[in-house]
């Protein structure tokens, strides 16, 4: 009988695992994108889609249709490789992020200890699909937009560097799984309120200011507005992406979403208790353990859809800012803190929490 150890069952069955978790990101882009413009549609006083499917459901499904119709065009003076190469890259990164983020209990395809590491590598790689982009159009539009993205992105890296390793001293490990396990019981047990029950209450002062410099980070790292700069219309004609078309432009713009849903998931997996419930379940301990991750899972996803929601409420109420003001946020005022934080849960941990 062939075990789980063998080494031709076990690569099936990872390669499973990431198809399964594929296809499901894949479909929550596209419910996700109709949503985020219904969103902006009902800020703006419209309707947003509604003809494709019921409520406009199908219209992510539709453009999908267009894209992959439509001709590819190349600007002549393109180095085609790498302008090829450029979306590619961004989305394989973009999904492949998702590897190390824990869906449920046990529901992970590559269970590592040191999963923030492995995502924050992968997040930061993300820019050079862009710089790729730029580069590779042969035009000056773009290539300021690409190196706006590469200053944008890098400099809020810091900062969301900074937070997490505030996270990482109140949880005291790296692995995602076990900051999620240790977030379990009521919700002032989760990271954003102290991460300690009642007893760490006082570190929320800390971590409260963290969670919310994390958010607007996220912000920023995925070129969303306000922060969208590499992207201004009104001075870069869509920025790096303007000479993309057809399934290469698809590609930017899933890249970009699936990002921003990973931003989402990781401010709930590290702030807000991942798949925690708010409050304890009793009635989940008679149930089977795939009915018990199934519904943490939709408890992972439903703080996943909030934060994604929120992040476009951001987007549709809140103007652009300019590049100037976005650095001195990133640098004088979120880095510091940043810092300062980092500096207070490392007298917390040694002094403050219980052992």
């Amino acid at each position: 009988m062939i075990s789980a150890s063998t080494p031709g069952l076990w690569t099936l069955l990872t390669l499973g695992q990431i198809l399964l978790v594929t296809l499901v990101l894949l479909v929550a882009c596209a419910f996700l994108i109709w949503g985020d413009r219904k969103l902006f549609a009902g800020v703006q006083m419209r309707k947003g889609p509604n003809v494709v499917g019921p409520f406009g459901l199908l219209q992510s499904f539709a453009d999908l249709g267009k894209f992959l119709l439509k001709e590819m065009m190349i600007p002549a003076g393109a180095d085609k490789l790498v302008f090829l190469l450029a979306p590619l890259i961004s989305v394989t990164l973009a999904l492949g992020a998702w590897a190390a983020m824990p869906l449920a209990p046990g529901w992970v395809v590559a269970p590592i200890n040191v999963g923030i590491l492995y995502l924050f590598a992968v997040s930061s790689m993300g820019v050079y699909g862009i710089i790729m982009g730029g580069w590779a159009s042969n035009s000056k539009y773009p290539f300021l937009g690409a190196l706006r993205s590469a200053a944008q992105m890098i400099s809020y890296e810091v900062s969301i560097g900074f937070v997490i390793v505030t996270v990482i001293l109140l949880a005291g490990s790296m692995n995602l799984t076990t900051i999620v396990e240790r977030q379990a019981g009521w919700f002032w047990h989760w990271n954003f309120l102290g991460g300690n029950g009642l007893m760490g209450l006082p570190a929320a002062l800390v971590m409260i200011p963290m969670a919310v410099v994390f958010f607007v980070s996220t912000l920023a790292e995925t070129n969303r507005p306000p922060f969208d700069l590499p992207e201004a219309e009104s001075e870069l004609v869509a920025g790096y992406q303007v000479e993309y078309g057809s399934s290469p432009y698809m590609l930017f713009y899933l890249a970009e979403t699936a990002n921003i849903i990973l931003m989402s998931a990781l401010t709930a997996t590290l702030f807000f208790g991942g798949w925690q419930p708010p409050f304890p379940l009793s009635w989940l301990s008679s149930w089977p353990a795939w009915g018990v991750s199934l519904f943490c899972f939709l408890v992972f996803g439903a703080k996943t859809i909030f934060f994604f929601l929120l992040n476009g409420m951001v987007r549709a109420v809140v103007p652009r800012y300019r590049y100037d003001q976005l650095m001195r946020l990133g640098w004088k005022v979120f880095l510091p803190t940043a810092l300062a934080a980092v500096a207070l849960m490392g007298a917390w941990r040694i002094y403050g929490m219980a052992p």
